[in-house]
């Protein structure tokens, strides 16, 4: 395939990812929506050991993460944002 070399990698990672055993973990969301996250082994093994430091279930680590907040991007920093120059100094 003649593609760019990030191209090539996100494809392989794909093929990977499919080639892997998927893990279902239910929980609740924050609004009471029951939910099914499908992971791949390696999230489920990374959510396991979360979940163990915390001594809580998987889902429960979910439920809990479901109430961090999302940082808000700053003006900058927002993708295709046009950047403010600086006021000339005088």
């Amino acid at each position: 395939m003649d593609l760019p070399e990030d191209e090539q990698q996100f494809l392989r990672d794909v093929v990977k990812a499919s080639r892997q055993k998927i893990h279902a973990v239910q929980w609740v969301d924050r609004d009471g929506t029951h939910r099914n996250t499908m992971l791949s082994a390696p999230e489920v093994t990374r959510l396991n050991t979360i979940a163990a430091r915390l001594k809580v279930q998987k889902g429960e680590v979910l439920r809990q993460a479901a109430h961090i907040p999302v940082p808000k991007l700053t003006k900058a920093a927002t993708p295709g944002a046009p950047t403010v120059p600086p006021e000339p100094a005088s």
